[in-house]
């Protein structure tokens, strides 16, 4: 099912890159389609992602401090919700590896990126975000009526 683009505005999109130019364009690219936030290091990224909803992050992986995949590796017990991908502007197959055993990476894109391809993934991404929000919310719902039923049960049993 496609994102509505009333829906695609609600998508909160984190966009990690050491190089300005590359989160301008970003920026640029994205901004009338998703609510972009942009981050120059992993440091200012964590500090957003601890201040927002964040549903989608795109990283680059070569960074000074520490690779993408670091980055998204590190951040998976503090923000296991939003769905990954990473950027490159190199083709390393052990990066791919990385990224997807490590980071749990859903998608991997070579620079520079596709715009549209770049936007529909986010988009299907959001999905998969979804999916999983409604799945847990499902999942506590279900667990509450086992309980509220397993209680009325043993009060049936009792009288």
């Amino acid at each position: 099912m496609p994102v509505l683009m009333e829906e695609t505005a609600k998508i909160t999109v984190l966009y990690v890159d050491d190089e300005v130019n590359n989160l301008n364009s970003f920026k640029a690219s994205f901004r009338r389609v998703f609510q972009v936030l942009t981050a120059d290091s992993a440091a200012t990224a964590i500090k957003l992602l601890s201040e927002n909803e964040v549903h989608v992050i795109v990283s680059d992986q070569r960074m000074p401090e520490m690779t993408g995949i670091q980055f998204l590796e590190s951040i998976i017990s503090d923000h296991p919700d939003p769905i990954r991908m990473l950027l490159t502007g190199y083709a390393d197959i052990n990066a791919v590896i990385d990224a997807i055993n490590k980071g749990q990476v859903y998608k991997y894109f070579s620079k520079p990126w596709n715009e549209e391809e770049l936007k529909v993934n986010i988009e299907k991404a959001y999905e998969l975000y979804r999916l999983k929000k409604d799945n847990e919310e499902l999942t506590e719902k279900l667990v509450d009526a086992n309980e509220k039923m397993e209680f009325l049960l043993r009060q049936k049993l009792l009288s």
